[in-house]
């Protein structure tokens, strides 16, 4: 068992800034424009506010790209669950009891942002990554040689993996490994990837880290447990930050990168949204 993590910080709200109406003043004609002006806001308000609601509340509907620059969020093209194989269930369907993913891992990999530039490096033989290319970025030779003999033990099936680099120099890394049964999946995470303030295996580049609470369950879609991390200041040459993610059969790692300081909001917003594509 996993103990009890700190209490985590509130969650980033996507939220939409209020409107404020300007001052009334008392000639009539000024008076009439101002109401005017007052109902204009308040209809945009709401508007405001029901779309704030759609992209903070959304849980199991597609997943919108939640596109704002000013934030420093990345501009993500429409993102929607892939079908499923016909006569299949979802993963967390009542009459789904193994929470198995019947649709194509590599098509539950999050697309790249708007700009970004595609990691070829991850693309595999067919969109399946081999298990020594996602073993490669661990630190340790002990610990790859570890966790590689776990994945086959446990009966790993397949590895789909996504990277790209967007024009800050943040190199985004996503690996989907899929198994057998959701029990084998959550033995691994809870046992062998997370622990209470560190991940068991060191990325290469981040060998020291802290727990990450600003990835808890209310940023996550249902269904998905999550443990993140970030580097110790000061940082290697990269700053580096880190996600694991469970959701029924699959396991998600989540990896980000930048020379300086790798940020938090995109970091935040690459999380939630695959956990979404999963959950």
């Amino acid at each position: 068992m996993i103990p009890p993590r700190p209490e985590a910080p509130p969650p980033l709200v996507f939220g939409v800034q209020e409107l404020s109406s300007p001052p009334v003043r008392k000639d009539r004609r000024v008076l009439r424009a101002a109401l005017r002006w007052t109902a204009a806001v308040v209809v945009f308000a709401v508007a405001g506010a029901g779309t704030a609601y759609g992209v903070t509340q959304m849980k199991r509907s597609d997943v919108p790209g939640l596109a704002t620059a000013s934030d420093g969020r990345w501009d993500y093209p429409e993102i929607t669950r892939p079908p499923l194989p016909a006569g299949r269930p979802g993963p967390f369907a009542t009459d789904n009891e193994a929470n198995a993913h019947y649709a194509d891992q590599r098509a539950l990999l999050l697309p790249a942002p708007k700009g970004a530039k595609a990691d070829a490096s991850l693309r595999g033989t067919d969109g399946w990554l081999p298990a020594k290319t996602f073993l490669a970025q661990y630190a340790d030779p002990d610990d790859r040689k570890e966790l590689g003999q776990k994945l086959t033990d446990d009966g790993l099936r397949h590895i789909a993996a996504r990277g790209w680099t967007t024009p800050d120099g943040t190199h985004t890394r996503i690996y989907l490994l899929q198994f057998d049964s959701a029990a084998v999946a959550d033995e691994l995470f809870s046992t062998d990837l997370v622990s209470y303030d560190t991940p068991v295996y060191a990325l290469d580049g981040a060998s020291d880290t802290v727990y990450d609470g600003a990835v808890n369950q209310e940023n996550l879609a249902d269904n998905v447990s999550g443990s993140a991390y970030t580097e110790e200041k000061p940082s290697g040459a990269e700053d580096v930050r880190q996600a694991y993610l469970k959701a029924g059969d699959t396991l998600a790692l989540i990896v980000q990168s930048r020379k300086g300081a790798a940020k938090k909001v995109p970091f935040l917003q690459t999380v939630a949204l695959q956990s979404q594509l999963l959950g």
